[in-house]
């Protein structure tokens, strides 16, 4: 009941936040008729979309597409990952999703992660927003009702790895290019605990402590050797096979999935959801160092260096 309480509070922090932004009701006037991502027609679907997000719900099988597109590189704004909790959030109250497949629009890159712009050079009213908003995002898809399919058609670094792992089950596109892991210390920053915690999860204590020390990106082949995906298929495939799934997922009564999953993390949850705010203080004051700041902005200019 503790837990369910508190999971509560979440929630409601996190509706309010999100009303407060402006984004919900911008949100709330996007519904139309389209088609499928998969091109066929059907008056069954209903898509609402945003700047950053595409949402297509196909009421006949219950499964929702979250698409991100934020070119070039789906980095996590502060924008981003408010419309991802707004959208997802509208989901997890439609009665017809029970299932929702996270993707991306854009070729090769699944997400790169946190967008470093929004933890350099701004204050400390903007660090703890943005942190909010990163909490929010993993809080909601951790602990989301409804089955979560991550099909990974691209490179997934630092906060794009904590995305798939947040989901119930990850496919990847077997490109020997592409890369996935919490490569946070290459950047001079530390992965929370409640990261940590995610990644133990799902690889084990031996494997996350190496992989966070020295922020390992991992090939397709290396991710799904220590269980960090869960299989691989050609990348024109991947919106196949997350479909196919999901429908394996969905074969088990709602009811009993949830709570088995609910019994699975309500510990890691529930460490979050009872330090918040101390999470929170501690992000604020540690990005907030000189030498933390000095760090981002070596690496902003090594990202600008590439590009050019």
């Amino acid at each position: 009941m503790a837990a369910q309480a508190a999971a509560a509070g979440s929630r409601v922090w996190g509706r309010h936040f999100l009303l407060s932004s402006g984004l919900f009701s911008r949100l709330q006037g996007n519904q139309s008729s389209v088609q499928r991502l998969t091109g066929r027609p059907s008056v069954q679907n209903r898509l609402f979309s945003n700047n950053k997000i595409l949402v297509e719900l196909d009421e006949n099988t219950g499964v929702a597409t979250m698409t991100m597109k934020h070119p070039p590189v789906n980095s996590l704004n502060l924008e981003l990952l408010t419309e991802f909790s707004i959208s997802l959030e509208k989901l997890e109250n439609d009665k017809a999703c029970r299932g929702v497949i996270l993707t991306s629009a854009l070729p090769g890159i699944f997400s790169a992660g946190l967008d470093i712009t929004e933890m350099s050079g701004k204050n400390e009213a903007h660090y703890t927003e943005f942190w909010k908003a990163v909490q929010e995002m993993w809080l909601t898809l951790y602990h989301s009702r409804v089955a979560t399919v991550a099909a990974i058609n691209g490179s997934s670094p630092a906060g794009g790895c904590l995305m798939s792992l947040s989901c119930d089950y990850r496919i990847m596109a077997d490109n020997p290019k592409f890369r996935i892991g919490l490569n946070e210390t290459q950047l001079g920053i530390v992965a929370p605990f409640w990261f940590k915690d995610t990644i133990t999860n799902t690889i084990g204590h031996r494997a996350a402590e190496r992989s966070l020390q020295l922020g390992l990106l991992y090939s397709p082949a290396e991710a799904l050797q220590i269980g960090l995906v869960d299989e691989l298929v050609p990348v024109e495939k991947v919106p196949l096979r997350a479909t196919e799934v999901m429908a394996q997922w969905l074969a088990i009564p709602d009811h009993a999935r949830q709570l088995s999953k609910s019994l699975m993390r309500k510990p890691t949850l529930d460490r979050l959801v009872a330090h918040r705010e101390a999470d929170i203080q501690n992000f604020v004051g540690f990005i907030s160092r000189d030498s933390i700041q000095k760090s981002l902005q070596k690496a902003m200019e090594r990202l600008k260096q590439r590009k050019g």
